[in-house]
């Protein structure tokens, strides 16, 4: 079986762009006890302003500018709703 999308979502404002998508995975793993992948991502032109992921070898965690720090996952709800405000209070971004 091959990784399943679960949801995807992409917009913009302005220069300001959004996207989020999060797979559901065949199996969990160490990596990836949550058996999901996703990448939730706000950029301004080729600046990436906040990302949320969880890439191979790194497991989960967040990109602010270059900043780059661990993020403890509970939930597909905590993860869109934490980066909704990353959006807003690092961008600007209007829900």
């Amino acid at each position: 079986m091959k990784a399943r999308q679960l949801f995807r979502y992409k917009s913009r404002q302005g220069e300001l762009v959004i996207e989020m998508v999060v797979w559901q995975l065949p199996t969990t793993s160490a990596e990836r006890p949550h058996g999901l992948k996703y990448r939730l991502h706000c950029s301004r032109g080729k600046e990436c302003v906040v990302r949320y992921d969880n890439e191979a070898g790194k497991g989960d965690h967040i990109h602010r500018g270059e900043q780059e720090i661990p993020y403890r996952f509970d939930s597909v709800e905590k993860l869109v709703a934490e980066f909704q405000h990353d959006c807003a209070r690092l961008a600007g971004w209007r829900w």
